[in-house]
C-alpha cells in the first residue's frame, strides 16, 4: 500500500466545502462520504476529509481552532505550471474562497499563490521547476 495523506479539516457547511474542493479538482469518494463528511480525493494518495465541526470534535479532546483567525497549518498543493496556479486561484475565488491572502511569491523557478477555502484553511498553490533552482537557494 502506498503512503497516503488524509487531511482532516473541520467545516461549517459540508455542501459548500464539498463544492469548493470539487471546483479545485478533487473527486468525491462516495464510499467515505455522508451528511457529516466528504472524502475529497486530490490524487491517489492525498485526500481532504471534510468533516462537520461537530463530527471533527469527536476525534480530538482539544478545542477546534478557528482558521479565520489563526493559522495552524498551510497545505501546499503542487501544480504542473504557473498557469495552473493562476487558474486554480481564480477557481478558488469563484468557489467562495479568498485568493492572494498574502502576496504571490515569484522566484522564477517557483511560483506560489495562497488561497483560503470558505472555512479559512490556507492552501498554497505551488509550481516549481527544481532544475531552475539556483545552486545557493538551500
Amino acid at each position: 500500500m502506498p503512503k497516503m495523506i488524509f487531511l482532516n479539516l473541520p467545516v461549517e457547511d459540508i455542501a459548500a466545502a464539498t463544492r469548493f474542493y470539487e471546483i479545485l479538482g478533487c473527486q468525491k469518494n462516495e464510499q467515505f462520504s455522508d451528511e457529516r463528511a466528504s472524502s475529497m480525493m486530490w490524487s491517489d494518495v492525498i485526500t481532504f476529509q471534510l468533516l462537520t465541526r461537530d463530527y471533527f470534535k469527536s476525534f480530538s479532546h482539544k478545542p477546534i481552532a478557528d482558521p479565520h483567525g489563526a493559522v495552524g497549518a498551510m497545505i501546499a498543493l503542487s501544480l504542473d505550471s504557473r498557469e495552473d496556479v493562476d487558474r486554480l486561484a481564480e477557481a478558488a475565488k469563484t468557489a467562495g474562497g479568498k485568493i492572494d491572502v498574502r502576496a504571490a511569491m515569484d522566484l522564477g523557478f517557483m511560483y506560489n499563490r495562497a488561497v483560503e477555502d470558505p472555512d479559512g484553511h490556507v492552501l498554497e498553490l505551488v509550481w516549481m521547476d527544481p532544475a531552475g533552482m539556483p545552486a545557493d537557494a538551500s
